[in-house]
């Protein structure tokens, strides 16, 4: 039996982890992985405030920090932790907090496998800002106890600057629990392929979101 691996994840919004990687993590637990997920912010500053409105400016954190909870169970992520800072300021943090504070993670927790955002190319500055600090703290380890980092990307074109993704995962089998986190972070999204009650995924959802795509930082 394979010896049970520590998987971090680090990502700067609740909903971050819904639609690209939520079927891999899911895939990570039932092979008896344990995630840790540091969400840096509680996407407070979002402009969604469900379809018709349910939130408003004051209660949004709250409620957008019981969805990611809710996306949590959904996947069987182990361990959530809030790392308080603000919404849409990721990049103007002092860097060395930001790195400090996943650098601690890196070295408590020493994963084998980090996910994240790819540093300028994630479209958010957010995300980007979020990914370039993961990779500034993993290259300030050793180079043997440096874990893997695959990032997530997205921006128009990525592929002709940093080529075809690394891994390429077929996560149809785990569906139900990526859908059940999407449709956890309902102040944020209304998903034609999701909506209703139906029990099992339809072809457009397993067209679309049945397939989560990997670039592995090359240091």
């Amino acid at each position: 039996m394979e010896q049970r691996r520590n998987i971090l994840v680090v990502l700067p919004h609740p909903d971050d982890e819904c639609f690209g990687l939520a079927g891999s993590l899911t895939k990570h637990v039932r092979e008896g992985d344990y995630i840790t997920y540091a969400c840096l912010t509680l996407g407070e500053m979002g402009r969604n405030m469900g379809v018709p409105p349910f939130a408003n400016r004051v209660t949004l954190p709250q409620i957008r920090k019981a969805e990611l909870e809710l996306s949590c169970r959904a996947i069987g992520i182990q361990d959530l932790r809030l790392l308080g800072f603000h919404d849409k300021t990721i990049e103007f943090e002092d860097k060395a907090l930001l790195d400090g504070k996943i650098g601690e993670l890196l070295r408590t927790l020493r994963p084998a496998l980090v996910y994240t955002f790819y540093p300028g190319y994630s479209v958010h500055p957010d995300h980007d800002a979020c990914g370039a600090a993961v990779v500034r703290a993993a290259a300030g380890l050793p180079a043997d106890e440096r874990p893997e980092v695959r990032c997530m990307a997205f921006s128009r074109d990525h592929e002709q600057y940093i080529g075809k993704p690394d891994v390429i995962a077929d996560v149809k089998a785990y569906l139900p629990q990526k859908i059940a986190s999407i449709q956890a972070h309902r102040s944020q999204f209304q998903v034609p392929e999701l909506q209703g009650n139906k029990k099992q995924p339809t072809k457009e959802a397993e067209e679309r979101f049945g397939t989560e795509r990997f670039w592995t930082y090359r240091f």
